[in-house]
């Protein structure tokens, strides 16, 4: 039986987009953690953010990670997925979990030019570069904490994709 790969990192850096690509690498099937919760709730990651709070979209996050981990399957989390201890230890323990790292500049810049905005709430209402710069000082330690690897993040999909199967030792689907 085949693990899941989940996929974490800060917002922007590409964890939706390397997804779909080592998924179809793999032959695995591709799942994101806030597509699931939009398709359930039918609303935007942004709109539940407005009405129900952050505490009750990361409960529904957390939700929404249970219920797409399956074996043979990529899985695109939400960059907070790691603020909770008990996702970062379920993740650990049910697959594979690859941090999709890059710096915070880099990250502002992917999210300046692709917004987004109805997916992507701001979490602090500032500026994206001042706000990735500080979720990524305070995230650090806990997508470390949860990551079986880290994977640069900063080279083309192709080569991150290289990267993971090369971590985890897999051969591509033929």
């Amino acid at each position: 039986m085949s693990l899941p790969i989940y996929l974490i990192g800060a917002r922007g850096c590409g964890k939706t987009t390397i997804g779909q690509a080592l998924s179809q690498a793999l032959g695995y099937a591709f799942r994101d953690t806030d597509h699931h919760l939009q398709l359930t709730t039918q609303r935007s990651v942004a709109e539940i953010v407005a009405t129900e709070g952050w505490d009750s979209f990361r409960a529904r996050e957390s939700e929404s990670l249970r219920a797409v981990t399956a074996p043979a399957s990529v899985i695109a989390t939400g960059g907070g997925m790691v603020l909770a201890d008990v996702n970062r230890h379920f993740m650990r323990e049910h697959g594979q979990v690859i941090w999709l790292n890059a710096p915070s500049d880099v990250l502002a810049d992917r999210l300046e030019r692709q917004p987004e905005a109805a997916q992507r709430p701001t979490l602090t209402g500032r500026p994206i570069a001042e706000e990735m710069e500080d979720i990524l000082r305070e995230r650090a330690q806990l997508y470390r904490q949860a990551a079986h690897h880290e994977v640069n993040a900063m080279q083309a999909p192709e080569q991150v994709v290289e990267h993971i199967l090369q971590s985890l030792s897999l051969a591509r689907a033929s």
